[in-house]
């Protein structure tokens, strides 16, 4: 077994390794780029070694600088997590030259099952079903226009190096071709260092579903179960299960059988995934193979118990797979939501900054059900914008998959962030959805449920009553606290007993009743309806998260000040609260509404990011959807389009610089 380890990669996967190895009793050494030489990986670690600039081409992705960071710190073996360099066959055969042992599969196997092309031609030799499609090196946007045609639309253009979502675009007609093809080979050329493109059939109302695999260099092949990885953004995965609500055992068999047939025909010797895009009706076809750890790989450990790292790091040294398939077993079920730095209100753009609050919920394991956290920041650190915006993974686990979905939504419920925007609230709204409940997935299911963008619902009608509920609560608790503080007037009475007040949920009043309950610590609320709740809690002000009862049932809800009032989220819905008293919430209702400044006539970068390049010049008429800029953040590119017809008076801004958010990229006559 190694002694010490390299961590070619950065943030939570970084820490993820780092957390396994020092269980194992081997000793890690962390890399950094200058943006992230206080990143908690670093900390972390036993060692850490500079190696450039922010840039990741400069850093994590310079082979050259991670084999003088192993040769100064006597690692012996290198993990590169996911994501940079783990599906480079090149790094792996330069590893292998300078005696320093690749955790992950040999340089063959990734060059068979690394690159999509390759991939699927192994896969059809393997007899492994694939999806009909143009499975070769596209040159040209005229060709790839050719090829849809023959295939039939939609169809799939995609970077033959991908992965993340990075370098892909669906085209639903010959028009959409051409954009598509230009944006997946440069999106392609910069996360990759590869611009290689090729064409598929998009199959409608698919389901994403993969297929673990774990192989040793002794022939051993084996598959870990299914992970559904449906619910997806802009084919970016957003919720992660296993096993997959739509498989039966025989259909799992069938699957699992024909990923570990490709494994061997590759000769693979590592963790790795085979991913399949499945119909409703249970038929699959091969999408491609990741040779690497997958970002969801939780579920997959929780529901058999098998620590992926660990296998990994085993396998390099050359160990004999100690589990065999009929070892192989999937207790309960395990859900991973992904918690991004990204403005689900403005169609999800990342968002950067610094974390002024981070207090995730505590892992444990209770009555069955595992809450876990992989993450790779902390309270005060910053996310940048030179690098994915993901913040952590919230996974839970519980014997059914209803109890690890319900478990899910209060754990999200409990995770407070502040000082970025972030995608909680949009997670907590999808563990409400109805299809989601009930296991009725596609990729398409974010786009059919919010097909106008998502937005934050404000609580009405019997949902409302928490949120008064919870707002009245820290209204008194406050109204305690301050008649603790010493030097008061005798006369000056800052609480009652029992009282009249009026809650304005955004603009809207709601005339309560509070009374001391029948406990201590208990107060009852009584709404305009008639109906009275018991209420309980230990809430303390400047506490993050409220956690309590409302008529006995468990209740949590995040909790910011805001001015006279807080600010107050739950189950995907959001509301300010105020809790006045009956004549001073007439007087707020007369108070004016300040309207927003109208920006119609601006373009607005709608994201921390680089310009690549300004499509429209000054004095030039274009109509709505035409393209006007393109920018890039997080190594995705995203393009511009004008919403209505119009003339540019002015272009403020030149390719190459960066924009903060809402900054004026220019202006409409």
């Amino acid at each position: 077994m190694f002694s010490k380890i390299l961590i070619a990669n950065r943030g939570e996967i970084a820490c993820r390794i780092i957390r396994t190895a020092r269980r194992m009793g081997i000793a890690t050494v962390a890399v950094y780029s200058e943006a992230d030489a206080g990143a908690l990986h670093v900390r972390l670690a036993d060692e850490s070694v500079l190696i450039g600039p922010a840039a990741a081409a400069q850093s994590y992705l310079d082979i050259d600088r991670i084999l003088a960071a192993c040769r100064e710190t006597g690692a012996e073996a290198v993990h590169p997590g996911y994501g940079f360099l783990s599906e480079r066959a090149a790094f792996a055969e330069r590893l292998a030259e300078a005696g320093i042992v690749f955790i992950g599969p040999n340089p063959h196997a990734i060059a068979a099952m690394g690159d999509k092309i390759e991939s699927k031609l192994a896969a059809k030799a393997a007899g492994v079903s694939t999806v009909p499609g143009h499975v070769g090196v596209i040159e040209s946007a005229d060709e790839a226009e050719r090829i849809a045609d023959e295939i039939g639309y939609p169809v799939m253009i995609k970077a033959s190096a991908g992965g993340g979502g990075k370098g892909m675009r669906i085209a639903h007609s010959r028009g959409e071709v051409r954009e598509g093809f230009e944006r997946a080979r440069s999106e392609a050329a910069s996360s990759f260092g590869d611009d290689r493109v090729f064409v598929e059939k998009f199959i409608t109302d698919p389901r994403h579903i993969e297929i673990q695999v774990l192989g040793d260099k002794h022939g051993t092949v084996i598959h870990l179960g299914e992970r559904e990885c449906s619910v997806q953004r802009r084919n970016q995965k957003v919720l992660e299960e296993a096993p997959s609500p739509l498989l039966d055992p025989e259909t799992r068999e069938r699957m699992g059988r024909q990923a570990v047939a490709l494994a061997q025909a590759v000769g693979y010797d590592s963790a790795g995934t085979v991913e399949f895009v499945a119909g409703q009706d249970k038929s699959f076809y091969f999408l491609e193979m990741n040779t690497r750890l997958q970002v969801e790989h939780p579920v997959t450990e929780l529901v058999t118990g098998i620590d992926l790292v660990e296998q990994m790091i085993r396998v390099a040294a050359g160990e004999r797979l100690a589990i065999r398939q009929k070892d192989v077993r999937l207790d309960g079920w395990a859900v991973e939501s992904r918690i991004y730095a990204e403005d689900p209100s403005r169609s999800f753009v990342p968002s950067i900054g610094r974390l002024v609050t981070y207090r995730p919920p505590n892992e444990s394991t209770q009555a069955g059900v595992t809450v876990r956290v992989d993450t790779g920041v902390e309270e005060g650190g910053e996310i940048s914008v030179h690098y994915d915006p993901m913040i952590a993974k919230l996974i839970t686990h519980a014997p059914t998959r209803a109890a690890a979905v319900e478990a899910q939504a209060r754990a999200l419920d409990e995770f407070a962030l502040a000082g970025i925007r972030h995608n909680i609230p949009f997670l907590s709204a999808l563990m409400a959805n109805e299809r989601w409940r009930e296991g009725r997935l596609s990729t398409a299911l974010i786009a059919d449920t919010y097909p106008d963008g998502f937005a934050e619902r404000p609580p009405a009608g019997e949902a409302a009553l928490p949120f008064l509920a919870v707002a009245v609560s820290i209204d008194r608790q406050l109204a305690v606290r301050n008649r603790q503080i010493s030097g008061q007037l005798r006369t000056h009475r800052t609480g009652r007993k029992n009282s009249e007040k009026n809650v304005l949920l955004g603009r809207d009043p709601h005339p309560v009743t509070v009374r001391d309950g029948d406990r201590p610590g208990e107060i009852a609320v009584g709404a305009a309806e008639g109906r009275e709740v018991a209420v309980v809690s230990h809430w303390l002000p400047g506490q993050p998260v409220w956690h309590g009862t409302i008529d006995g049932a468990d209740l949590t809800m995040q909790v910011r000040p805001i001015l006279d009032g807080v600010a107050l989220s739950h189950g995907g819905m959001s509301t300010e609260a105020r809790v006045l008293m009956p004549r001073h919430a007439e007087l707020a209702a007369l108070m004016p509404v300040k309207l927003a400044a109208d920006m119609s006539k601006h373009l607005l970068c709608p994201m921390p990011g680089l310009v690549r390049s300004i499509l429209v010049a000054e004095g030039q008429a274009v109509r709505a959807g035409d393209p006007l800029a393109v920018v890039e953040a997080m190594k995705m590119e995203n393009l511009l389009r004008a919403e209505r017809d119009g003339t540019i008076a002015a272009v403020h801004v030149r390719e190459g610089d960066v924009l903060a958010v809402d900054e004026v990229i220019l202006d409409f006559a």
